[in-house]
């Protein structure tokens, strides 16, 4: 199935489906594509950039994309600190998550503190990758103050954007579209953001095809805009066929997630490399399922991956717990699943953390 579903996406299999498509299909996609990057620009742009390699930030005190970003919980002090542990060990893009109530709530003052993000980012030589929508974890977002911590459940409080049952509801597009358009325009010139992540893992949740119709909005909303920055989504689930080859046949570039060991991770890498544009793996490194630095980052390096993995300081996301694997008295985990760093800075593993700086050593 794994085999199957990602040969599909092959760009030699594309290019026959491409063949026997009707007319109107093929009419649908020739327009769908028109304003997406060739592998040529798209492979210039990669070679211009250092091996990215880096995690998903959110500051250890927010539990969520809405306390990291509303205007009472937005913590600069915290974000600044823990992007210089990030600088020490090499890394140099890390992958933040925004959320539409934010800006909902306050506009002017969302872009702002995505200002004030990316100056302090770039003070350590941090790029960015945003993300705006995402099908993860609870789909009930309200704005205001977020709840606490579940004890010993992984990402207790995260919140998808814009939720269930608004990610499959048409009448929602509406309130959505002028956030991509005005967030995009804003810094669709900024040099700090690296890339436009347009949807996480579309169809989480059980929602499958049902994410489609907003997959296709944000990618022609993004397409409209045409920041300078290249636009993706990236792959995540191969049992989801449809919204894998749009996510596939309309990114910039290649972004995907694998928690697999090394040679699962490998051929995904072997298959992807067919669409002949640069791979960015957005999410990687899940301890206990052999998802490791010490093996993944040199299988990345030598394809020239970026990797980009889960947590960096461990805080109120409670990701060093495992998904689903919750332990009720909040002990700590016989093996951390994500997070390099505890709170108070002194790295989870000193061997890991010397290995990075091994790796991403210039």
């Amino acid at each position: 199935m794994l085999l199957l579903g990602l040969a599909l996406l092959g760009a030699p299999a594309a290019q026959a489906q491409k063949a026997k498509t009707k007319v109107k299909g093929a009419a649908s996609l020739a327009t769908a594509q028109a304003g997406r990057w060739t592998a040529d620009r798209a492979n210039a742009w990669y070679k211009t950039r250092p091996w990215m390699t880096g995690a998903n930030f959110i500051p250890s005190t927010a539990i969520n994309q809405l306390e990291m970003w509303q205007a009472g919980t937005f913590d600069p002090q915290t974000i600044d600190r823990e992007l210089g542990w990030a600088e020490g060990i090499g890394f140099n893009t890390m992958r933040v998550f925004l959320h539409s109530l934010a800006w909902q709530q306050d506009q002017a003052g969302f872009k702002k503190r995505v200002g004030d993000y990316l100056a302090l980012a770039d003070k350590h030589h941090i790029g960015t990758i945003f993300v705006f929508f995402d099908d993860c974890w609870n789909k009930d977002p309200k704005a205001g103050t977020q709840p606490a911590p579940k004890t010993g459940i992984h990402n207790s409080g995260w919140a998808q954007d814009p939720g269930d049952p608004a990610s499959r509801d048409s009448a929602t597009f509406g309130q959505l579209r002028p956030y991509v358009t005005d967030v995009l325009t804003s810094f669709a010139h900024d040099k700090r953001i690296v890339l436009w992540d347009l949807y996480n893992e579309p169809g989480n949740n059980n929602k499958g095809n049902a994410s489609l119709p907003l997959l296709r909005n944000v990618f022609a909303w993004a397409e409209a805009v045409r920041p300078d920055q290249p636009l993706s989504a990236g792959l995540w689930n191969w049992d989801l066929t449809a919204l894998n080859t749009f996510q596939a046949l309309h990114s910039d570039v290649i972004t995907y997630h694998n928690y697999d060991e090394v040679a699962a991770h490998q051929r995904v890498i072997e298959l992807l490399k067919t669409h002949g544009r640069p791979l960015i793996c957005t999410e990687y490194m899940a301890r206990p399922r052999n998802s490791r630095f010490v093996n993944i980052l040199p299988l990345l390096k030598k394809y020239n991956v970026a990797a980009i993995n889960w947590g960096l300081v461990a805080g109120k996301t409670n990701t060093k717990y495992a998904w689903d694997t919750p332990l009720a008295d909040g002990a700590e985990p016989s093996e951390w699943f994500h997070e390099v760093f505890r709170p108070d800075g002194t790295p989870y593993r000193q061997d890991e953390v010397d290995f990075i700086k091994k790796m991403t050593a210039k």
